[in-house]
């Protein structure tokens, strides 16, 4: 559904041999950003055909964004053995149902990078472009108990097509189905889940020819009746690149589905090159001069830190900094914004606090550890505006680690030594006996590199 894209450097970009189960035949690559927390988000951001994860990567602004607010993200990739055009399989129902080909391994790809990470399990997401895309709706589908949200671009609805005959229909015509009939296609997906329904964002360009606009409308159906809510937006927004958001709020008036129609844009992502918060990704095939879509849809799924669909214009706080740590606390400040009646503060993601004043401490925090915070500026009546670009905090202190193992294992782990057949424990140098499987100690870290022997309790 789209050509491929320049060949971009993969520096920062990771591919992981063996990540479980693969029926689908794709390959894996990671990002994530240096000193990640535990706790943070997970994004699988998938390909256009005949493109490749090293492209999406370099063109998309998800690595960018990752790095800006914190979160990791796997690039699945598919080939031309699986598909001659390097599809992924959206109109198969045998790779592209639950438990099923590149869906399943799409899953094991998440487990994987959620065990390594420690990601979040409930702020875990998927987008993806034309083809990836159409994907990205199945598996929204198809897994509801896996992704809190999701993001297609210039895509198809979930489960449109069940073989590739059916496929072109899709992408060219609408299939004068009703509300109900597109979202019975979700819930029929995973029988019996009744929700959560992860938050889904639609992105257009009005001029695309490849996949017709038709799309975007019967994608918003569906996704609107898999809420209960209805198609008339809840409100709409004129936003830069001759875009249009239309929004559709479910009960408590949260926004559920986002749909944004780009004025004369063909087929691709959009994407807004540049430097400013607001601006992501590279020019391109397929990649549009036009809004920066990733911006818009992490700030909608929350990864900003705004909890996700804040409404405030009020901009990003700016010079966040860390003005001091203990073992326990990490203390803030930052710049005013006006017209704000008092700031949310997040660590990971999730809000810790709020204050009036340009200055937050956190307490209670772990020794030794790093951590990720965003400020936004809350309006008068509550909502909060974009989140700040992030900074890093770490706690002083070290929190002891312990290791129950034999000594053979404590040394080929690297914390103890062996001279003349016995084993000493790296740093204290305390005797630990021969060295041998059968011979077993508790060893703990007490700072980097210094280890003594615990086998009373741990920490010793």
């Amino acid at each position: 559904m789209v050509t491929a894209a320049p060949q971009a450097s993969a520096a920062g970009l990771t591919q992981v041999s063996s990540f479980g189960s693969n029926p689908g035949n794709l390959a894996m690559y990671e990002y994530a950003p240096a000193d990640l927390p535990s706790g943070a988000p997970l994004v699988v951001a998938l390909h256009g055909c005949t493109q490749s994860a090293q492209a999406y990567y370099a063109n998309s602004g998800w690595a960018q964004s990752a790095d800006r607010l914190g979160f990791a993200v796997v690039f699945p990739q598919t080939s031309s053995s699986n598909n001659a055009l390097s599809c992924f399989s959206w109109f198969d129902s045998a790779k592209s149902t639950r438990g099923k080909g590149e869906a399943a391994s799409v899953k094991s790809m998440v487990d994987h990078a959620a065990q390594q990470y420690g990601s979040d399990r409930s702020r875990v997401f998927v987008t993806g472009l034309s083809a990836g895309g159409g994907m990205a709706a199945d598996l929204l589908a198809d897994y509801p108990d896996v992704f809190a949200g999701g993001s297609i671009a210039s895509g198809i609805p979930a489960q449109c097509a069940t073989t590739q005959s059916a496929a072109s229909s899709c992408q060219n015509q609408s299939q004068n189905l009703t509300p109900a009939q597109w979202g019975d296609k979700v819930r029929a997906s995973y029988p019996g889940w009744t929700g959560p329904w992860p938050r889904v964002a639609i992105w257009q360009g009005t001029s695309d020819t490849t996949v017709h606009p038709v799309n975007a409308t019967e994608l918003r159906d569906q996704w609107t009746n898999v809420w209960g809510i209805g198609q008339t937006a809840s409100g709409t927004q004129s936003l830069t690149g001759g875009t249009t958001l239309s929004t559709y709020n479910d009960g408590s008036g949260k926004p559920a589905v986002e749909l944004y129609s780009v004025s004369g844009m063909g087929h691709g992502l959009a994407v807004d090159p540049g430097t400013a918060a607001d601006q992501c990704g590279a020019t391109g095939a397929y990649f549009l001069d036009t809004i920066c879509s990733t911006y818009y849809t992490a700030r909608f799924w929350g990864l900003d830190g705004s909890g996700g669909g804040g409404t405030s214009s009020l901009p990003a706080p700016t010079g966040l900094a860390v003005t001091g740590t203990t073992d326990t606390t990490a203390s803030l400040g930052w710049n005013a914004v006006s017209g704000a009646a008092s700031y949310a503060v997040y660590r990971n993601g999730a809000k810790v606090g709020s204050t009036t004043s340009t200055s937050y401490t956190d307490t209670g925090l772990a020794t030794g550890t790093a951590y990720r915070y965003t400020v936004a500026a809350v309006d008068p009546s509550g909502a909060a505006g974009t989140a700040s670009a992030a900074v890093s905090a770490t706690t002083t202190g070290y929190t002891p680690t312990c290791f129950t193992a034999s000594n053979y294992a404590q040394t080929t782990a690297g914390r103890a030594h062996q001279s003349g057949g016995y084993t000493y424990a790296n740093g204290s140098n305390q005797a630990m006996g021969l060295w041998n499987t059968f011979t077993v100690h508790t060893l703990e870290q007490t700072s980097p590199g210094y280890y003594v022997i615990a086998d009373s309790g741990c920490p010793a």
